[in-house]
């Protein structure tokens, strides 16, 4: 496939990180493993079905939308297994601990950025700049009210803060585990499974955030120096338009 053939939509660098969204970093991450060269684009939610980002749209006009589904689309388009080498055993752990993160570990991380409300004003309130001043803390107040009733029925807004915390804290010790001493989850060379990893700890790590997710990254001495690996391998060329693009 050319570059302009696929395009990636989606968020660029923000919060001290190489995006907002740990799905769109995933996404990103996962089409460099099949070896496609894309281009980047501003996500435009209210264009898509679901409403959310990542979404790619082909030449041909086709669009799909959610990380899991991109990368179905392209291992049958390719032919390729972001998986391939990997056991039975080990797919099954995979898809697991993918659930894990995407599942409740994002959600836990969007409530601490989203829902305490310093870590708000530094992060999130940027998406509402645009907005006219005279009607824009009106539609903060029914985005964060949806919000909060959006986490209370997936269940990690039943939670006080400590409960979520020791909750994420054992979502983080599974990854670092699986890691222990070796370059990638599950190996030498990175799989699927790695790139929802990076998407995921990479956001809870953001700096500009005040969250004891942050530390429960620091707690394990294999973390770090995973995170700064993917960043090194897969970071290297690509740039992502302005938010202010079209």
């Amino acid at each position: 496939m050319k570059e302009n053939d696929v395009t990636l939509y989606g968020w660029g660098p923000l919060f001290g990180i190489r995006g907002p969204s740990p799905c769109v970093l995933k996404a990103e991450i996962q089409l460099q493993m099949f070896g496609l060269t894309f281009q980047r684009a501003i996500a435009d939610l209210d264009s898509v079905s679901k409403h959310k980002a990542p979404y790619v749209k082909l030449a041909d006009g086709t669009v799909i939308e959610d990380s899991t589904f991109i990368r179905w689309h392209f291992e049958k388009a390719l032919g390729k297994d972001l998986d391939q080498g990997l056991s039975p055993e080990q797919r099954g752990a995979a898809w697991g601990l993918e659930r894990m993160l995407e599942d409740r570990l994002v959600f836990i991380m969007a409530h601490d950025r989203w829902l305490e409300p310093e870590n708000f004003k530094k992060g999130p309130a940027l998406f509402f700049q645009r907005i006219p001043e005279q009607a824009r803390n009106g539609v903060i107040e029914g985005v964060l009210a949806d919000r909060k009733k959006g986490m209370y029925y997936q269940g990690v807004g039943r939670y006080t803060r400590e409960e979520r915390m020791q909750l994420a804290a054992r979502d983080i010790g599974a990854i670092a585990a699986m890691l222990a001493d070796k370059p990638y989850l599950f190996g030498a060379a990175p799989t699927a499974l790695d790139a929802t990893a990076f998407g995921v700890l990479t956001s809870c790590n953001a700096p500009i955030f005040d969250s004891p997710l942050r530390a429960i990254i620091a707690s394990h001495d294999n973390l770090q120096p995973y995170l700064e690996r993917m960043d090194a391998r897969y970071f290297v060329d690509g740039s992502w338009p302005s938010m202010g693009s079209t």
